[in-house]
């Protein structure tokens, strides 16, 4: 096994930290925040936000009360709002850009784990192609405590 730098925790993470700083940078964030921010200033949206929440509360309520005429008619009204909501535009636009987002950051995290794993195997004398580390003869098995 070649031997190569070792990396304190803190060098790790500020790295993480310039990454994260990188990301933050990205069109994918820059357009999440413009529709965000379009969104809280959008009277209308912030209306339908706040009806729903009341809704929900009311059928929580009606169906802790065993009220269920009552949360399936609140129930009926909540999806309907909801629907509204979700035929504005910029929410629409808002949601594909959390998915955006979450997209990069696991691409990112599948990266690195990807990486690591592969530099494990490889730095082990282990087999990329099957991902099975190194690290010693071929193991029989012969009843040990591990078969």
């Amino acid at each position: 096994m070649e031997q190569t730098n070792l990396y304190t925790q803190k060098e790790i993470l500020d790295k993480a930290r310039e990454l994260a700083a990188m990301i933050s940078r990205t069109n994918e964030v820059d357009f999440f925040k413009r529709a965000e921010l379009q969104i809280k200033h959008n009277e209308r949206v912030q209306e339908l936000i706040d009806t729903l929440k009341q809704k929900q509360k009311q059928m929580v309520m009606f169906e802790s009360i065993n009220k269920t005429e009552l949360a399936k008619k609140v129930e009926g009204e909540y999806n309907q709002l909801h629907e509204e909501l979700d035929s504005i535009p910029i929410v629409n636009e808002f949601k594909q850009s959390q998915v955006d987002v979450n997209d990069l950051l696991q691409m990112v995290t599948n990266v690195i784990t990807n990486t690591v794993s592969e530099r494990i195997i490889l730095d082990t004398g282990g087999n990329p192609l099957t991902g099975e580390t190194g690290g010693g003869p071929e193991k029989k098995n012969h009843g040990g405590c591990c078969s």
